[in-house]
């Protein structure tokens, strides 16, 4: 089994866990309150700025060419996100460029970070990884519902497109490239995830 695949079938515990989630029921559903999203949308830019960074250190420090033009790739598929918070963010009143980042987006991007410029490019994609597997296991799986329109529409079409997809397992070639099936790499992946999910409670608790 590519380690990609492992390591994501290792956090399936968690994957279930946010399927469950309220947050992502209401995603789901459109009845997730406007006000708890349009605190998400300001954190999520903030993370994702973060995100495109790790991409970047990422990049200066590949080994060869071709791994530094997939993590360009990323970088851009991240300023694509980006702007699509910025849609969502005047729809929603939501001022980006006075966000201050809660408790679980700074624990989140500390790591992404310490990640990229303290360790190895294989390591930050490692990191980085569940972060573009979720999304995409979302989008996927709240699209599979079928629900009729609704206010968060535009999100699951995002996540669950033939568009986002491809990003994440571009990310995912470069670990079974280029990573060893370390318990280093496992506590990383698990890590994020974790991260993830606290971000997600963070967005339905209020910040």
């Amino acid at each position: 089994m590519p380690l990609s695949q492992a390591l994501w079938q290792a956090n399936q515990d968690l994957a279930t866990a946010f399927l469950q989630h309220p947050f992502v029921q209401g995603l789901g559903d459109g009845t997730l309150p406007v006000e708890k999203f349009a605190d998400y949308v300001g954190q999520d830019a903030f993370f994702l700025e973060a995100f495109a960074r790790a991409y970047s250190i990422a990049a200066a420090k590949a080994p060869t060419w071709e791994t530094f033009q997939v993590f360009h790739r990323l970088a851009d598929g991240v300023l694509a996100e980006l702007n699509l918070h910025s849609g969502y963010a005047q729809t929603w009143g939501v001022d980006l460029t006075t966000v201050t980042p809660g408790a679980a987006t700074r624990r989140y991007t500390d790591f992404l970070l310490s990640t990229a410029w303290g360790q190895a490019s294989d390591a930050t994609a490692v990191a980085m990884a569940p972060c573009m597997r979720l999304y995409a296991f979302l989008g996927r799986s709240l699209a599979q519902l079928n629900p009729p329109p609704h206010r968060y529409s535009d999100w699951i079409e995002t996540y669950s497109s033939d568009q986002f997809e491809p990003l994440a397992a571009q990310l995912e070639t470069l670990i079974d490239t280029q990573s060893a099936d370390t318990p280093t790499h496992h506590a990383a992946y698990r890590y994020a995830m974790d991260c993830e999910l606290a971000f997600f409670e963070a967005a339905w608790q209020g910040q």
